[in-house]
């Protein structure tokens, strides 16, 4: 593995999935793997769980994790090829990143959507410029339109709630949208998708109010409805996540509450596992009856965080000696 931005960086998913278990097991079995290693963090908008997870995970196998926002304490960085240079960016990407990657053995990246623009948004310009001139492997702590150590810490989370419970059948996963009080990005629900369909282990539905389909590059082999009852009929899983239109970009059409996850939402759901990817807001996304009760993976989901960094940054570092 030479980077890790999307699902298809990655050779064989299970493996993964069993790597990141493994460390959870075991947090310190690789502890001098990343010896006289260093990460490097840049955050161009804020994190909670990605930063401190991933800063877990790396000193678990022995690297120096080194935090750097961006956004409040380095110089604005001009992303455009051919820029000239007579604004408010003071430093090139083309002259940051080589640097960076002199500093780093391997370089985490996390940028937002501005969800005003969706070409620009989803060219991925920004890390896609860091993978071209960094020269060391980067990886995606969230980026434009992605969220894949997110989507690998759902997936080691489904895989270990199936084993706990030991469910036969192939389960049902349903990603619900859910009102928010303002725009969000596609990226973890896009990520989502994109992995639980790659990985072949779950029927997929995705169930959302008309006007917010996602892109299909993402949702290919997902049976899609805009009727949450029937969705949730039967599901096993359930991912609940805003996000704003991909058609008409960055747009909110609905607020309708009755798309809140409640238990009487789940009343004909073979006990569905909910999850989120928090923050969440509570009583507006979901309700704390669910939030508050034992069908919620949401906390063991944040867990998992540093296993599934933890996966990453080990696999990174042994592709690359």
């Amino acid at each position: 593995m030479k980077k890790f931005i999307e699902v298809s960086d990655v050779t064989d998913i299970q493996a993964l999935i069993n790597k990141g278990l493994a460390y959870k097991q075991h947090p310190l079995m690789d502890k001098a793997l990343g010896a006289n290693k260093r990460v490097g963090l840049l955050f161009l908008n804020p994190s909670l769980r990605t930063r401190l997870s991933t800063q877990v995970a790396a000193q678990n196998l022995g690297m120096d994790a080194i935090v750097f926002n961006v956004d409040k304490e380095g110089w604005a960085l001009e992303f455009a090829e051919g820029a000239i240079m007579n604004g408010i960016t003071v430093e090139h990407v083309k002259d940051a990143a080589p640097i960076l990657g002199q500093y780093f053995d391997i370089l985490c990246i996390r940028t937002f959507p501005d969800l005003l623009n969706r070409d620009e948004d989803y060219a991925e310009k920004i890390i896609n410029q860091f993978i071209k001139y960094a020269g060391v492997p980067v990886v995606s702590l969230e980026s434009a339109t992605l969220h894949p150590l997110q989507s690998l810490t759902d997936l080691m989370t489904i895989q270990e709630s199936i084993a706990a419970t030991g469910l036969v059948k192939k389960p049902k996963v349903v990603l619900t949208w859910a009102p928010h009080v303002k725009a969000l990005p596609q990226c973890v629900a896009n990520s989502f998708a994109q992995w639980v369909t790659a990985a072949n282990f779950a029927d997929v539905v995705v169930t959302h109010p008309a006007g917010y389909e996602l892109s299909e590059k993402y949702t290919k082999g997902a049976t899609i409805t805009h009727d949450q009852a029937a969705a949730l009929k039967d599901a096993d899983f359930v991912y609940v996540k805003n996000w704003s239109s991909y058609e008409d970009y960055g747009k909110v059409f609905c607020t309708d509450p009755a798309w809140m996850l409640t238990a009487n939402s789940l009343k004909h759901s073979n006990n569905a596992k909910v999850m989120h990817c928090l923050p969440v807001r509570r009583n507006v996304e979901l309700s704390d009856e669910i939030l508050d009760s034992p069908s919620s993976l949401v906390t063991k989901q944040a867990g998992n965080r540093v296993w599934a960094a933890q996966a990453v940054l080990s696999t990174l570092l042994t592709s690359n000696q």
